[in-house]
């Protein structure tokens, strides 16, 4: 493959890498937010760290994130 057409499919999955890098930044932040408040240093330091597309966050935020119960 020349240099040209490598350009030419990179620049068709530009739109595709950008959605990924905004999905992954939204839920990694809304993931270290939770950990942090909650005071979770073990799933804050993972999810810092491993860069997993937004699946580890979203995991932690959907299974293991406290839940907020309603106070009298």
């Amino acid at each position: 493959m020349a240099v040209e057409e490598l350009g030419l499919v990179a620049a068709k999955f530009l739109p595709l890498f950008i959605i990924l890098i905004i999905w992954s930044t939204i839920w990694k932040g809304i993931a270290l937010w939770k950990a942090g408040k909650n005071h979770n240093l073990v799933w804050f330091v993972f999810i810092f760290v491993l860069n997993t597309a937004g699946i580890l966050p979203l995991i932690y935020v959907l299974f293991f994130s406290k839940k907020k119960g309603k106070k009298k």
